[in-house]
């Protein structure tokens, strides 16, 4: 409930800043004459290739503004708020897997010592003291003990399964947020290329300046969903390569604490 709240409050404030930006800059080209209107559009091209080559006096920002605004405050908002929630849930992940990332063969050495010394009960203190998924796991089987192996194996393969899905919480959202901001970035094109399209409807002539003006605009939208797309495929896929050596981690892990505890079963 508090990403929601979290959510829905930088959406509020995204919307709020793109209508500002908007309102500022209709307020400032209001007054501007119709000769104006030539030397506005070079420098319009002349900024869109700074842009591209790097050689601009304007700051970075002041030019990702521009284009922002060039682009239609309705779809790129929505495209950079896929990104701000993808990288939200990405950096939670990040966090989450770090925090659960734990020295398996250590723990099984510290497991099995634990045993060997004060038995079960200080072998679960030892898995409730470390934290992550695979002390979980060996506190559920060491919680069985009484049961039998058969009772043990079957609660670490179940509570593995457990863990694997709170690992992968959130990776849906992710690729979501990979999908939606490509296609957000095409819907936005194709609406600008129909305005484009009632542009030289109106004027009753093609002229290169207003069409290449509407194109423009229209592309800038889905340069923007492409950029969001690749940034968050790049965390989405170093997410999953964490998930995936956790998981061998638990695997190996879960095995070598099998054989511990019947080598334990064994000397009773």
């Amino acid at each position: 409930m508090k990403k929601i709240f979290m959510f829905l409050a930088v959406a509020g404030i995204m919307a709020f800043t793109a209508q500002n930006a908007v309102a500022q800059d209709s307020t400032k080209t209001a007054p501007a004459t119709e000769q104006a209107a030539p030397a506005a559009a070079q420098s319009s091209q002349m900024s869109s290739q700074e842009l591209m080559s790097g050689t601009s006096d304007q700051p970075i920002y002041q030019q990702i503004k521009i284009k922002f605004i060039e682009g239609g405050p309705g779809f790129m908002a929505t495209i950079i708020l896929c990104l701000i929630f993808g990288l939200a849930i990405a950096i939670e992940r990040i966090i989450y897997l770090n925090l659960a990332t734990t020295d398996t063969d250590k723990l099984v050495k510290k497991v099995d010592e634990a045993l060997n010394n004060g038995g079960v009960d200080a072998a679960k203190e030892i898995c409730r003291n470390t934290r992550g998924p695979v002390a979980s796991i060996f506190y559920q089987g060491l919680s069985r003990m009484d049961q039998g192996l058969d009772v043990v194996e079957k609660s670490i393969t179940s509570y593995g399964s457990v863990q694997m899905g709170q690992l992968e919480s959130g990776l849906t959202w992710i690729a979501l947020f990979i999908a939606l901001a490509p296609m957000l970035g095409f819907l936005g094109t194709v609406v600008g290329m129909v305005g484009a399209f009632d542009a030289i409807e109106a004027a009753g002539d093609i002229s290169p300046t207003v069409v290449a003006g509407g194109i423009k605009v229209a592309l800038i939208t889905t340069i923007g969903g492409l950029i969001v797309a690749i940034i968050l495929q790049l965390f989405y896929n170093y997410i999953v390569s964490r998930i995936d050596n956790i998981v061998n981690g638990m695997e190996n892990s879960s095995i070598s604490f099998v054989d511990v505890l019947t080598h334990f079963s064994n000397k009773k």
